[in-house]
């Protein structure tokens, strides 16, 4: 059966999702078919507005629609504390713990030579300038980037570069690095070497 071509171009975009593979795309092509014109306006216009309206903010480069972003803009948040992620996902992450008041830099990326990312190609520049700018409030950099081998390469030069500005500059600023270990419900027995590693290599006091 040929289907008519809107429906037919509208099943290719949500196919081009990732995770949404032809069935689920065909059920959402319907779904929206026979939703009222209104909201199907509405779901239209913010797809449209979703990158036009859509900024990353002066100072942190998180995503936002004014200039600056609700984090920056929010005076009860800790000037001192300042944590470094690698994507705006990473932040949202932190934030839904409400375990953290602080400022953040998001990087949007992680040094990746064998991809051809190295520092200048990731908003580490932008962190230094910013790093010189607010200097004198920033008492501790939290790295947040992934326990992977491109997180952990990203974070051994972030401490390196930021000791020696701090150093050059006669700063005391406490570096710290997420704890890393076996997750809430998880068995020892089924854990990686690696995690159950750096479980031993993080633990606290009881």
């Amino acid at each position: 059966m040929k289907l008519p071509a809107p429906i037919t171009e509208l099943i290719d975009q949500f196919e081009g999702l990732p995770g949404i593979g032809h069935k689920t795309a065909s059920r959402l092509a319907f779904y929206m078919l026979n939703i009222p014109q209104e909201r199907l306006n509405r779901f239209a216009t913010a797809l449209s507005e979703l990158k036009t309206k859509t900024n990353r903010c002066s100072r942190c480069f998180n995503l936002t629609d004014t200039p600056q972003c609700s984090i920056c803009t929010d005076p009860a948040r800790d000037n001192s504390l300042l944590c470094i992620v690698e994507e705006v996902l990473d932040l949202v992450g932190i934030e839904q713990t409400r375990k953290y008041n602080g400022r953040y830099h998001v990087l949007y990326g992680r040094i990746d030579p064998l991809n051809n990312m190295g520092p200048d190609d990731i908003l580490i520049p932008q962190l230094m300038k910013r790093l010189a700018q607010e200097s004198e409030d920033i008492k501790e950099i939290i790295i947040a980037t992934n326990p992977t081998m491109e997180g952990e390469t990203t974070a051994m030069y972030l401490k390196k570069i930021i000791d020696e500005y701090a150093a050059n500059h006669t700063l005391t600023i406490k570096i710290s690095r997420l704890a890393y270990g076996l997750p809430m419900g998880a068995s020892i027995e089924f854990a990686d070497y690696g995690t159950l590693g750096r479980s031993f290599e993080n633990r606290n006091s009881y």
